[in-house]
């Protein structure tokens, strides 16, 4: 397979790391190197991008960056605020084209599981509500769930305050008396906690655990790592 060259200051400023302008005060610098090229590196010399580095590291992949997050309460999934999940991400990938964002959202209240991209048709397929992809919740509740819950929630014709389309069916696990698992196929805005709310009762505490065949294992809140090749071929149903 042929690897596709580019040029130096294309390259490292689509990848976020300075702007194309800077490559030249970073060449005069000593900063940048391609190990085994011999002749004077110049702003416009074509390289292959696994052979670049910066202050002696290797840089990021050129091809599309895949991420499996375990966001923390009290952040946002904005490029903008102040407690964006983005700050947990290496700087320079906030200036990387395309940027990376999320499949799908969790607001500040929920903790778990998100899956993080530049690759937009990768993101496109987890988030698509025709894929159905299951989302696995643990919740926490301020009352006792209700006896018929689970045939309720089941049966497919639960309405949402406000909407006239009811939720698609959804899965109950029953972990204590105010705690439970919630299975859905759709990402509706808040649903879990309106889903709790037509039912009379309050989400207390909100965690996703699981989204598709994704699980955060030992993931920390606020921490990341890259997806290995053969999880981002996997199948969005189960």
């Amino acid at each position: 397979m042929t690897i596709r060259q580019e040029r130096l200051d294309h390259l490292l400023s689509r990848l976020g790391y300075c702007s194309r302008s800077e490559v030249r005060d970073w060449l005069r610098a000593g900063r940048i190197s391609v190990p085994g090229v011999t002749e004077r590196l110049r702003s416009g010399s074509k390289v292959n991008a696994d052979q670049v580095r910066v202050d002696g590291e290797a840089i990021d992949p050129a091809r599309p960056l895949y991420l499996l997050y375990h966001k923390a309460l009290g952040t946002v999934c904005a490029h903008d605020d102040p407690h964006s999940i983005y700050d947990d991400l290496p700087m320079r990938w906030r200036y990387r084209r395309p940027v990376v964002s999320s499949a799908g959202r969790l607001d500040r209240d929920t903790s778990g599981l998100l899956l993080l991209s530049d690759d937009g048709q990768w993101l496109h397929r987890w988030s698509h509500a025709r894929n159905l992809v299951p989302r696995h919740y643990r919740v926490l509740l301020a009352e006792p769930l209700r006896n018929d819950a689970e045939q309720i929630l089941a049966s497919g014709n639960l309405l949402l305050e406000g909407e006239n389309t009811p939720c698609k069916p959804a899965q109950v696990q029953r972990l204590g008396e105010r705690e439970i698992r919630l299975t859905l196929r759709e990402g509706r805005y808040h649903e879990v906690r309106r889903m709790m709310a037509a039912l009379g009762n309050h989400v207390q505490a909100l965690h996703r655990e699981g989204f598709g065949p994704f699980t955060l294992g030992d993931l920390q809140p606020g921490a990341w790592r890259f997806l290995q090749e053969n999880e981002m071929q996997q199948e969005t149903a189960e």
